[in-house]
Protein backbone atom coordinates (compact mmCIF):
# COMPACT_ATOMS: atom_id res chain seq x y z
CA UNK A 1 0.00 0.00 0.00
CA UNK A 2 2.65 2.36 0.76
CA UNK A 3 4.57 1.74 -2.55
CA UNK A 4 1.37 2.69 -4.24
CA UNK A 5 0.83 5.78 -2.67
CA UNK A 6 4.59 6.72 -3.64
CA UNK A 7 3.94 5.94 -7.01
CA UNK A 8 0.78 8.24 -7.71
CA UNK A 9 3.00 11.01 -5.78
CA UNK A 10 5.73 10.60 -8.01
CA UNK A 11 3.47 10.49 -10.84
CA UNK A 12 2.04 13.62 -9.81
CA UNK A 13 5.06 16.19 -9.40
CA UNK A 14 6.07 14.97 -12.61
CA UNK A 15 3.28 16.07 -14.29
CA UNK A 16 2.90 19.14 -13.08
CA UNK A 17 6.71 19.87 -12.11
CA UNK A 18 8.78 20.25 -15.62
CA UNK A 19 12.44 18.17 -14.95
CA UNK A 20 14.06 21.88 -15.04
CA UNK A 21 12.41 22.51 -11.84
CA UNK A 22 13.27 19.37 -9.97
CA UNK A 23 17.05 20.24 -10.73
CA UNK A 24 17.41 23.38 -10.36
CA UNK A 25 16.12 25.68 -7.81
CA UNK A 26 13.77 28.54 -8.20
CA UNK A 27 16.24 31.90 -8.43
CA UNK A 28 13.35 33.57 -6.64
CA UNK A 29 14.11 31.50 -3.28
CA UNK A 30 18.05 32.20 -3.74
CA UNK A 31 18.48 36.13 -3.11
CA UNK A 32 21.51 37.66 -4.21
CA UNK A 33 23.58 39.30 -1.19
CA UNK A 34 23.28 42.87 -3.43
CA UNK A 35 19.51 42.48 -2.72
CA UNK A 36 20.40 43.60 0.86
CA UNK A 37 20.96 46.75 -0.19
CA UNK A 38 17.75 47.76 -0.11
CA UNK A 39 15.82 45.53 2.16
CA UNK A 40 17.41 46.11 5.68
CA UNK A 41 15.70 43.77 7.27
CA UNK A 42 17.56 41.14 4.95
CA UNK A 43 20.68 42.84 5.84
CA UNK A 44 19.97 42.62 9.62
CA UNK A 45 18.87 38.74 9.26
CA UNK A 46 22.88 38.43 8.60
CA UNK A 47 23.88 39.60 11.61
CA UNK A 48 21.00 38.24 13.49
CA UNK A 49 23.29 35.32 12.73
CA UNK A 50 25.40 36.13 15.31
CA UNK A 51 22.56 36.30 17.83
CA UNK A 52 20.93 33.25 17.42
CA UNK A 53 24.22 30.83 17.50
CA UNK A 54 25.49 32.14 21.01
CA UNK A 55 26.15 29.07 23.06
CA UNK A 56 25.60 30.66 26.27
CA UNK A 57 21.77 31.25 24.62
CA UNK A 58 20.46 28.44 26.84
CA UNK A 59 22.34 26.66 29.91
CA UNK A 60 24.96 23.03 28.56
CA UNK A 61 25.02 21.67 32.11
CA UNK A 62 28.20 20.59 31.21
CA UNK A 63 28.68 20.19 35.53
CA UNK A 64 28.50 16.65 34.35
CA UNK A 65 31.48 16.48 33.20
CA UNK A 66 33.31 17.58 36.53
CA UNK A 67 33.38 17.27 39.86
CA UNK A 68 30.34 19.13 40.60
CA UNK A 69 27.69 16.90 39.05
CA UNK A 70 26.67 13.66 37.26
CA UNK A 71 23.62 13.22 35.60
CA UNK A 72 21.08 10.29 35.78
CA UNK A 73 20.92 9.98 31.86
CA UNK A 74 23.09 7.72 30.84
CA UNK A 75 23.03 8.68 27.26
CA UNK A 76 24.20 12.60 28.10
CA UNK A 77 27.27 13.63 25.95
CA UNK A 78 29.06 15.02 28.63
CA UNK A 79 28.55 12.13 30.68
CA UNK A 80 30.07 10.44 27.65
CA UNK A 81 33.35 12.36 27.61
CA UNK A 82 34.04 12.77 30.77
CA UNK A 83 33.51 8.64 31.48
CA UNK A 84 36.44 7.78 28.48
CA UNK A 85 34.59 8.86 25.24
CA UNK A 86 35.89 12.22 24.76
CA UNK A 87 37.71 12.51 21.23
CA UNK A 88 38.45 14.55 18.60
CA UNK A 89 35.54 12.33 16.43
CA UNK A 90 33.21 13.03 19.51
CA UNK A 91 33.21 16.37 21.20
CA UNK A 92 30.51 17.79 22.97
CA UNK A 93 32.05 21.04 24.27
CA UNK A 94 33.05 21.49 20.29
CA UNK A 95 32.78 25.35 19.08
CA UNK A 96 34.35 24.84 15.82
CA UNK A 97 31.53 24.86 13.44
CA UNK A 98 29.10 27.05 15.39
CA UNK A 99 31.09 29.35 16.00
CA UNK A 100 33.14 29.32 12.46
CA UNK A 101 30.00 29.98 11.03
CA UNK A 102 28.80 32.87 12.99
CA UNK A 103 32.25 34.43 12.01
CA UNK A 104 31.76 33.94 8.37
CA UNK A 105 27.77 35.78 8.74
CA UNK A 106 29.15 38.60 10.85
CA UNK A 107 32.40 39.02 8.38
CA UNK A 108 29.76 39.26 5.63
CA UNK A 109 27.99 41.68 7.20
CA UNK A 110 30.98 44.11 8.12
CA UNK A 111 32.03 43.97 4.44
CA UNK A 112 28.74 45.13 3.64
CA UNK A 113 26.86 46.91 6.01
CA UNK A 114 27.91 50.34 4.58
CA UNK A 115 26.33 49.79 1.56
CA UNK A 116 22.89 48.94 2.88
CA UNK A 117 19.90 51.35 3.21
CA UNK A 118 19.39 51.70 7.00
CA UNK A 119 17.33 54.67 6.62
CA UNK A 120 16.81 57.49 3.62
CA UNK A 121 18.08 60.24 5.52
CA UNK A 122 21.99 59.94 5.61
CA UNK A 123 23.36 60.87 9.26
CA UNK A 124 20.39 58.44 10.36
CA UNK A 125 21.61 55.88 7.75
CA UNK A 126 25.42 56.38 8.98
CA UNK A 127 24.62 56.03 13.02
CA UNK A 128 22.66 52.80 12.02
CA UNK A 129 25.58 51.73 10.11
CA UNK A 130 27.51 52.13 12.90
CA UNK A 131 25.93 50.76 15.78
CA UNK A 132 25.39 47.72 13.68
CA UNK A 133 28.72 47.45 12.62
CA UNK A 134 29.88 47.71 16.12
CA UNK A 135 27.55 44.81 17.17
CA UNK A 136 29.12 42.58 14.50
CA UNK A 137 32.93 42.91 15.68
CA UNK A 138 31.46 42.50 19.43
CA UNK A 139 30.07 39.35 18.30
CA UNK A 140 32.73 38.26 16.41
CA UNK A 141 35.56 38.92 19.15
CA UNK A 142 33.12 36.76 21.15
CA UNK A 143 33.04 34.06 18.81
CA UNK A 144 36.74 33.98 18.82
CA UNK A 145 36.82 33.68 22.45
CA UNK A 146 34.58 30.54 22.30
CA UNK A 147 37.25 29.29 19.87
CA UNK A 148 39.98 30.22 21.81
CA UNK A 149 38.25 28.05 25.09
CA UNK A 150 38.01 25.00 23.31
CA UNK A 151 40.31 24.91 20.79
CA UNK A 152 43.45 26.85 21.72
CA UNK A 153 46.58 24.73 23.00
CA UNK A 154 49.69 22.82 23.32
CA UNK A 155 50.89 21.05 19.89
CA UNK A 156 54.25 18.41 20.00
CA UNK A 157 56.22 21.25 19.11
CA UNK A 158 55.39 22.91 22.21
CA UNK A 159 53.74 25.93 20.18
CA UNK A 160 51.22 27.75 21.96
CA UNK A 161 48.19 27.98 19.45
CA UNK A 162 45.03 29.79 18.99
CA UNK A 163 42.57 29.22 15.70
CA UNK A 164 42.79 30.55 12.17
CA UNK A 165 41.88 34.04 12.05
CA UNK A 166 39.37 34.70 9.41
CA UNK A 167 38.27 38.38 8.83
CA UNK A 168 37.23 38.63 5.65
CA UNK A 169 34.12 36.00 4.28
CA UNK A 170 35.18 32.73 2.65
CA UNK A 171 33.96 32.28 -0.94
CA UNK A 172 33.90 28.77 -2.95
CA UNK A 173 37.52 30.14 -4.62
CA UNK A 174 39.20 30.89 -0.57
CA UNK A 175 41.99 28.71 0.73
CA UNK A 176 40.56 26.57 3.32
CA UNK A 177 43.53 24.85 4.46
CA UNK A 178 45.31 27.57 6.55
CA UNK A 179 47.50 26.98 9.27
CA UNK A 180 46.55 28.00 13.25
CA UNK A 181 47.14 31.49 14.20
CA UNK A 182 49.63 31.84 17.79
CA UNK A 183 47.23 32.14 20.83
CA UNK A 184 48.76 35.66 21.08
CA UNK A 185 47.87 36.50 17.86
CA UNK A 186 44.60 35.56 18.21
CA UNK A 187 44.35 37.25 21.53
CA UNK A 188 45.52 40.49 19.86
CA UNK A 189 42.32 40.38 17.29
CA UNK A 190 39.78 39.83 19.88
CA UNK A 191 41.11 42.80 21.46
CA UNK A 192 41.26 44.57 18.23
CA UNK A 193 37.49 43.68 17.27
CA UNK A 194 36.80 45.03 21.20
CA UNK A 195 38.08 48.02 20.82
CA UNK A 196 36.60 48.86 17.22
CA UNK A 197 33.37 48.26 19.34
CA UNK A 198 33.89 50.38 21.94
CA UNK A 199 34.51 53.04 19.69
CA UNK A 200 31.24 52.59 17.50
CA UNK A 201 28.90 51.74 19.87
CA UNK A 202 27.12 53.48 23.32
CA UNK A 203 27.57 52.23 27.16
CA UNK A 204 24.10 51.34 27.13
CA UNK A 205 20.71 51.92 25.17
CA UNK A 206 18.87 54.18 26.99
CA UNK A 207 16.90 57.23 25.76
CA UNK A 208 19.38 60.03 26.34
CA UNK A 209 18.56 63.24 27.69
CA UNK A 210 22.26 64.68 25.89
CA UNK A 211 24.32 63.07 23.17
CA UNK A 212 26.75 61.37 24.71
CA UNK A 213 30.50 62.19 23.91
CA UNK A 214 32.02 60.88 20.67
CA UNK A 215 28.73 61.52 18.65
CA UNK A 216 29.53 65.23 17.62
CA UNK A 217 27.07 67.11 15.50
CA UNK A 218 24.24 64.35 15.83
CA UNK A 219 20.81 65.50 17.03
CA UNK A 220 19.37 64.61 20.06
CA UNK A 221 16.48 63.17 18.49
CA UNK A 222 18.77 61.21 15.87
CA UNK A 223 20.92 59.76 18.36
CA UNK A 224 17.78 58.44 19.85
CA UNK A 225 16.13 57.01 17.03
CA UNK A 226 19.23 54.56 16.65
CA UNK A 227 20.52 54.12 20.23
CA UNK A 228 17.58 54.47 22.57
CA UNK A 229 16.57 51.50 24.17
CA UNK A 230 14.39 50.10 21.92
CA UNK A 231 17.79 48.34 20.61
CA UNK A 232 18.51 46.57 24.87
CA UNK A 233 19.66 43.34 24.22
CA UNK A 234 21.70 44.10 21.74
CA UNK A 235 25.47 44.08 22.02
CA UNK A 236 27.14 47.07 23.43
CA UNK A 237 30.27 48.78 25.07
CA UNK A 238 29.62 47.42 28.54
CA UNK A 239 29.00 44.05 27.29
CA UNK A 240 32.14 43.84 25.01
CA UNK A 241 34.01 45.78 27.90
CA UNK A 242 32.73 42.25 30.17
CA UNK A 243 33.84 40.13 26.86
CA UNK A 244 37.91 41.85 27.81
CA UNK A 245 37.72 40.51 31.14
CA UNK A 246 36.79 36.80 30.25
CA UNK A 247 39.36 36.54 27.36
CA UNK A 248 41.77 38.36 29.68
CA UNK A 249 41.31 36.45 32.38
CA UNK A 250 41.59 33.14 30.29
CA UNK A 251 45.01 34.53 28.80
CA UNK A 252 46.32 35.12 32.22
CA UNK A 253 45.52 31.39 33.63
CA UNK A 254 48.64 28.76 33.99
CA UNK A 255 47.23 26.66 30.96
CA UNK A 256 47.35 30.04 28.33
CA UNK A 257 49.99 32.01 30.54
CA UNK A 258 52.75 29.27 29.97
CA UNK A 259 55.62 32.14 31.44
CA UNK A 260 53.36 33.27 34.20
CA UNK A 261 53.13 36.83 33.39
CA UNK A 262 52.15 39.22 35.99
CA UNK A 263 51.48 41.71 33.18
CA UNK A 264 48.60 39.28 32.25
CA UNK A 265 47.16 39.06 35.59
CA UNK A 266 47.17 42.66 35.90
CA UNK A 267 45.35 42.99 32.21
CA UNK A 268 42.99 40.90 33.75
CA UNK A 269 42.81 42.63 36.83
CA UNK A 270 42.13 46.13 34.87
CA UNK A 271 39.81 45.15 32.21
CA UNK A 272 37.55 43.97 35.35
CA UNK A 273 38.27 46.81 37.39
CA UNK A 274 36.90 49.35 34.73
CA UNK A 275 33.68 48.29 34.45
CA UNK A 276 33.32 47.67 38.19
CA UNK A 277 34.18 51.33 38.69
CA UNK A 278 31.56 51.96 36.09
CA UNK A 279 29.30 49.60 38.41
CA UNK A 280 29.75 51.43 41.69
CA UNK A 281 32.90 49.34 42.90
CA UNK A 282 31.95 46.76 45.86
CA UNK A 283 28.77 49.12 46.49
CA UNK A 284 27.67 48.18 42.99
CA UNK A 285 27.32 43.94 44.29
CA UNK A 286 23.80 43.62 44.19
CA UNK A 287 22.43 42.43 47.36
CA UNK A 288 19.58 39.97 45.97
CA UNK A 289 22.24 38.39 43.09
CA UNK A 290 22.38 35.18 44.65
CA UNK A 291 19.12 34.23 43.61
CA UNK A 292 18.65 36.61 40.56
CA UNK A 293 16.89 33.41 38.62
CA UNK A 294 13.74 33.71 40.91
CA UNK A 295 13.21 36.99 42.79
CA UNK A 296 10.32 38.72 42.98
CA UNK A 297 11.85 41.36 39.96
CA UNK A 298 11.56 39.36 37.67
CA UNK A 299 7.85 39.82 36.97
CA UNK A 300 8.18 43.17 36.77
CA UNK A 301 11.30 43.29 34.50
CA UNK A 302 10.22 45.17 31.20
CA UNK A 303 11.45 44.66 27.47
CA UNK A 304 15.48 44.15 27.72
CA UNK A 305 15.55 45.85 31.02
CA UNK A 306 18.17 44.10 33.16
CA UNK A 307 17.78 43.16 37.16
CA UNK A 308 21.10 45.20 38.66
CA UNK A 309 22.64 41.38 38.84
CA UNK A 310 22.64 40.93 35.11
CA UNK A 311 24.80 42.96 32.34
CA UNK A 312 23.68 40.40 29.74
CA UNK A 313 20.95 38.35 29.20
CA UNK A 314 18.57 36.33 26.61
CA UNK A 315 14.99 37.03 26.17
CA UNK A 316 12.00 36.48 29.31
CA UNK A 317 9.62 33.89 28.56
CA UNK A 318 7.15 31.61 30.69
CA UNK A 319 8.39 28.13 30.59
CA UNK A 320 8.67 24.70 32.92
CA UNK A 321 11.46 23.44 30.65
CA UNK A 322 14.06 23.24 33.52
CA UNK A 323 12.04 22.17 36.42
CA UNK A 324 10.88 19.65 33.52
CA UNK A 325 14.58 18.20 33.75
CA UNK A 326 15.53 19.02 36.91
CA UNK A 327 12.72 18.54 39.46
CA UNK A 328 12.68 15.27 41.69
CA UNK A 329 10.65 12.39 40.40
CA UNK A 330 8.02 12.86 42.53
CA UNK A 331 7.53 16.53 41.32
CA UNK A 332 7.18 15.19 37.77
CA UNK A 333 10.46 16.52 37.28
CA UNK A 334 13.34 13.89 35.32
CA UNK A 335 16.17 15.16 38.32
CA UNK A 336 18.57 15.25 35.68
CA UNK A 337 21.67 17.01 37.39
CA UNK A 338 22.71 15.48 40.40
CA UNK A 339 25.25 17.65 42.65
CA UNK A 340 28.14 15.74 43.99
CA UNK A 341 29.19 14.89 47.56
CA UNK A 342 32.31 16.63 46.46
CA UNK A 343 30.78 20.09 45.46
CA UNK A 344 28.57 19.99 48.82
CA UNK A 345 31.56 19.46 50.98
CA UNK A 346 32.94 22.56 49.07
CA UNK A 347 30.30 25.06 51.07
CA UNK A 348 31.69 26.41 53.98
CA UNK A 349 30.93 26.12 57.71
CA UNK A 350 28.29 29.11 58.63
CA UNK A 351 31.25 31.29 60.41
CA UNK A 352 33.30 30.79 56.77
CA UNK A 353 35.71 28.17 58.28
CA UNK A 354 36.25 25.11 55.75
CA UNK A 355 34.05 21.98 56.75
CA UNK A 356 37.78 20.20 56.69
CA UNK A 357 38.76 23.12 59.66
CA UNK A 358 37.86 22.02 63.06
CA UNK A 359 36.82 25.51 63.84
CA UNK A 360 34.45 25.16 61.50
CA UNK A 361 32.69 22.78 64.01
CA UNK A 362 31.45 20.65 61.02
CA UNK A 363 29.33 17.65 62.64
CA UNK A 364 29.12 14.23 60.09
CA UNK A 365 26.42 13.24 61.66
CA UNK A 366 24.24 16.33 61.10
CA UNK A 367 25.92 17.43 57.82
CA UNK A 368 23.52 20.05 56.61
CA UNK A 369 23.56 22.44 60.07
CA UNK A 370 25.09 25.12 60.14
CA UNK A 371 26.10 26.19 56.62
CA UNK A 372 26.72 28.71 54.34
CA UNK A 373 23.40 29.52 53.17
CA UNK A 374 23.97 29.03 49.54
CA UNK A 375 24.27 25.19 50.17
CA UNK A 376 20.56 25.51 50.70
CA UNK A 377 19.93 27.89 48.26
CA UNK A 378 21.62 26.25 45.01
CA UNK A 379 21.56 22.32 46.13
CA UNK A 380 18.04 20.00 47.08
CA UNK A 381 19.25 18.50 50.37
CA UNK A 382 17.83 15.39 52.05
CA UNK A 383 15.12 16.66 54.21
CA UNK A 384 14.04 19.92 52.42
CA UNK A 385 11.12 21.27 51.38
CA UNK A 386 10.36 21.65 47.09
CA UNK A 387 7.89 22.79 44.69
CA UNK A 388 4.70 24.75 45.08
CA UNK A 389 3.03 22.68 48.04
CA UNK A 390 6.67 22.71 49.62
CA UNK A 391 6.96 19.09 49.74
CA UNK A 392 9.62 17.30 51.81
CA UNK A 393 12.27 15.44 49.34
CA UNK A 394 13.47 12.65 50.80
CA UNK A 395 16.68 11.16 48.75
CA UNK A 396 17.36 8.61 51.29
CA UNK A 397 18.24 4.93 50.18
CA UNK A 398 15.26 3.75 51.97
CA UNK A 399 13.02 6.34 51.25
CA UNK A 400 9.20 5.25 50.50
CA UNK A 401 9.43 7.82 47.58
CA UNK A 402 10.52 7.26 44.17
CA UNK A 403 12.90 10.47 45.25
CA UNK A 404 15.55 8.16 47.02
CA UNK A 405 18.54 7.21 45.75
CA UNK A 406 18.69 5.30 43.02
CA UNK A 407 14.92 3.82 43.52
CA UNK A 408 14.04 4.87 39.55
CA UNK A 409 15.78 5.91 36.55
CA UNK A 410 14.88 9.29 36.93
CA UNK A 411 16.03 9.40 40.42
CA UNK A 412 19.26 11.03 42.01
CA UNK A 413 22.41 9.00 41.68
CA UNK A 414 24.20 11.13 44.50
CA UNK A 415 21.94 11.78 47.38
CA UNK A 416 21.45 15.64 45.92
CA UNK A 417 19.39 17.11 43.59
CA UNK A 418 19.67 20.65 41.73
CA UNK A 419 17.81 23.62 43.39
CA UNK A 420 19.57 26.72 41.46
CA UNK A 421 18.20 28.26 38.32
CA UNK A 422 14.81 26.24 39.28
CA UNK A 423 11.31 27.97 39.97
CA UNK A 424 10.05 26.54 43.19
CA UNK A 425 6.37 28.05 41.94
CA UNK A 426 6.45 26.00 39.20
CA UNK A 427 3.59 23.12 38.96
CA UNK A 428 4.38 20.21 36.87
CA UNK A 429 1.19 18.01 38.10
CA UNK A 430 -0.37 17.31 35.02
CA UNK A 431 -3.65 17.92 35.59
CA UNK A 432 -2.80 21.37 36.43
CA UNK A 433 0.91 22.42 34.99
CA UNK A 434 1.85 25.95 35.33
CA UNK A 435 4.76 28.19 33.58
CA UNK A 436 6.68 31.03 35.40
CA UNK A 437 8.88 33.40 34.16
CA UNK A 438 12.58 32.53 33.47
CA UNK A 439 15.77 33.98 31.41
CA UNK A 440 19.20 32.78 30.69
CA UNK A 441 21.75 35.30 32.05
CA UNK A 442 24.70 35.20 29.64
CA UNK A 443 26.80 37.57 31.65
CA UNK A 444 26.09 38.43 35.30
CA UNK A 445 28.21 41.14 38.04
CA UNK A 446 29.07 38.17 40.29
CA UNK A 447 31.24 36.34 37.39
CA UNK A 448 33.09 40.04 36.76
CA UNK A 449 33.50 40.17 40.49
CA UNK A 450 35.31 37.02 40.86
CA UNK A 451 37.15 37.72 37.55
CA UNK A 452 38.67 40.56 39.59
CA UNK A 453 39.28 38.98 42.63
CA UNK A 454 41.33 36.14 41.47
CA UNK A 455 43.61 38.28 38.69
CA UNK A 456 43.77 41.13 41.25
CA UNK A 457 45.21 38.88 43.85
CA UNK A 458 47.94 37.65 41.62
CA UNK A 459 48.53 40.87 40.11
CA UNK A 460 48.48 43.60 43.52
CA UNK A 461 48.39 40.76 46.30
CA UNK A 462 44.82 39.74 48.26
CA UNK A 463 44.86 43.43 49.55
CA UNK A 464 46.27 45.46 47.14
CA UNK A 465 43.87 47.74 45.49
CA UNK A 466 46.14 49.39 42.65
CA UNK A 467 43.69 52.35 41.47
CA UNK A 468 40.31 51.30 41.83
CA UNK A 469 40.42 51.46 45.80
CA UNK A 470 39.43 48.37 46.20
CA UNK A 471 41.37 44.63 46.40
CA UNK A 472 40.69 40.75 45.95
CA UNK A 473 40.11 40.47 49.76
CA UNK A 474 37.41 43.11 49.58
CA UNK A 475 35.09 41.61 46.77
CA UNK A 476 35.64 38.24 48.38
CA UNK A 477 34.43 39.26 52.14
CA UNK A 478 31.73 41.46 50.58
CA UNK A 479 30.40 38.12 48.45
CA UNK A 480 30.89 36.27 51.21
CA UNK A 481 28.57 38.56 53.06
CA UNK A 482 25.85 38.55 50.97
CA UNK A 483 25.87 34.76 51.59
CA UNK A 484 25.24 35.25 55.01
CA UNK A 485 28.69 34.62 56.30
CA UNK A 486 29.14 38.15 58.42
CA UNK A 487 32.27 37.88 61.01
CA UNK A 488 34.21 35.93 58.56
CA UNK A 489 37.02 35.19 60.95
CA UNK A 490 38.33 32.67 58.93
CA UNK A 491 39.01 35.03 55.31
CA UNK A 492 40.90 37.51 58.24
CA UNK A 493 42.84 34.72 59.10
CA UNK A 494 44.24 34.36 55.49
CA UNK A 495 43.63 37.32 54.12
CA UNK A 496 47.38 38.39 53.57
CA UNK A 497 47.93 34.84 52.35
CA UNK A 498 48.28 35.23 48.26
CA UNK A 499 48.45 31.61 48.33
CA UNK A 500 45.54 30.57 50.59
CA UNK A 501 43.37 33.38 48.57
CA UNK A 502 43.71 32.37 45.48
CA UNK A 503 42.09 28.72 47.06
CA UNK A 504 39.32 30.45 48.49
CA UNK A 505 38.86 33.03 45.30
CA UNK A 506 38.63 29.70 43.19
CA UNK A 507 36.56 28.31 45.89
CA UNK A 508 33.88 30.99 45.81
CA UNK A 509 33.66 30.75 42.06
CA UNK A 510 33.27 27.21 41.99
CA UNK A 511 30.09 27.96 44.50
CA UNK A 512 28.78 31.02 42.78
CA UNK A 513 28.06 30.17 39.39
CA UNK A 514 27.60 26.30 39.78
CA UNK A 515 25.30 24.60 37.05
CA UNK A 516 25.80 27.70 34.75
CA UNK A 517 28.69 25.84 32.68
CA UNK A 518 32.20 27.52 34.21
CA UNK A 519 33.87 24.42 36.20
CA UNK A 520 34.45 22.86 33.08
CA UNK A 521 36.33 25.14 31.52
CA UNK A 522 38.03 26.27 35.14
CA UNK A 523 39.78 23.29 36.17
CA UNK A 524 41.91 23.43 32.53
CA UNK A 525 42.70 26.65 32.59
CA UNK A 526 43.80 26.37 35.92
CA UNK A 527 45.40 23.27 35.31
CA UNK A 528 43.81 21.22 38.34
CA UNK A 529 43.02 17.54 38.89
CA UNK A 530 40.56 16.28 36.17
CA UNK A 531 40.26 13.35 37.23
CA UNK A 532 38.72 13.75 40.50
CA UNK A 533 35.41 11.01 41.08
CA UNK A 534 32.60 12.07 41.34
CA UNK A 535 31.22 11.53 45.05
CA UNK A 536 28.11 11.04 46.69
CA UNK A 537 25.74 10.14 50.08
CA UNK A 538 24.12 7.23 51.01
CA UNK A 539 21.15 8.22 54.04
CA UNK A 540 19.50 5.76 55.51
CA UNK A 541 16.50 6.64 57.91
CA UNK A 542 15.63 4.57 61.19
CA UNK A 543 13.47 5.51 63.84
CA UNK A 544 13.54 9.21 62.45
CA UNK A 545 17.61 9.10 62.72
CA UNK A 546 19.18 9.68 59.26
CA UNK A 547 23.02 8.41 58.99
CA UNK A 548 25.12 9.34 56.60
CA UNK A 549 27.62 7.15 54.14
CA UNK A 550 29.93 8.83 51.81
CA UNK A 551 29.85 7.27 48.28
CA UNK A 552 33.53 7.20 47.03
CA UNK A 553 32.90 6.93 43.29
CA UNK A 554 29.69 7.37 42.14
CA UNK A 555 30.73 7.73 38.68
CA UNK A 556 34.88 8.07 37.79
CA UNK A 557 36.14 10.71 35.38
CA UNK A 558 38.60 10.04 32.79
CA UNK A 559 40.50 12.33 31.27
CA UNK A 560 44.64 12.67 30.55
CA UNK A 561 46.56 15.48 31.24
CA UNK A 562 46.36 16.51 27.38
CA UNK A 563 43.19 17.28 28.02
CA UNK A 564 43.26 20.36 29.71
CA UNK A 565 42.94 21.63 26.08
CA UNK A 566 39.87 20.24 24.04
CA UNK A 567 41.29 19.47 20.48
CA UNK A 568 40.73 20.38 16.72
CA UNK A 569 37.59 18.12 14.91
CA UNK A 570 39.60 14.81 13.39
CA UNK A 571 37.58 15.54 10.54
CA UNK A 572 39.23 19.13 9.84
CA UNK A 573 42.95 17.59 10.19
CA UNK A 574 42.13 15.42 7.78
CA UNK A 575 41.11 17.74 5.25
CA UNK A 576 43.40 20.27 5.92
CA UNK A 577 46.83 19.30 6.28
CA UNK A 578 47.72 22.88 7.72
CA UNK A 579 45.69 22.51 10.81
CA UNK A 580 48.24 21.33 13.39
CA UNK A 581 46.68 19.13 16.25
CA UNK A 582 46.92 19.63 19.92
CA UNK A 583 49.49 17.54 21.64
CA UNK A 584 47.74 14.08 23.12
CA UNK A 585 44.76 14.44 19.92
CA UNK A 586 44.73 12.31 17.13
Amino acid sequence: MNNFFLILITAFVLTFTSCDDLIEPNIANNRELDAAYADPEFAAGILLNGYTRIPTNGYSFNDVATDNAVTNNLQNNFRRAATGQWDSNFNPFDQWNNSKAAIQYLNIFIQEVDKVNWANDEVVRSLFARRLKGEAYGLRALYMYFLLQAHSGVTDNNQLLGVPILLEPESITSNFNIPRNTFQECLNQVYSDIELASQLLPLDYETATAVPAGFPDVDLSIYNRVFDNQARGRVTKRIVMFLKAQVALLAASPAFNLNNSQAAWTQAANAAGDLLLLNGGIGGIDPNGLTWYRNAEIETLGSGVNSREVVWRGDIANSNNLELEHFPPSLFGSGRLNPTQNLVDAFPAANGYPITNPLSNYNAANPYANRDARLNHYILLNGTAAGVANTVISTASNSTTIDGLNRVETSTRTGYYMKKLLRQDVNLNPQTRTQQRHYNARMRYTELYLIYAEAANEAFGPRGTSTYGFSAYDVIRALRNRAGIVNDVYLESIGSDKDAMRALIRNERRLELCFEGFRFWDLRRWKQNLTEPARGVNIETTSGSPTFTIIPEVEERTFTPDMVYGPIPYLETLKFNALTQNKGWR
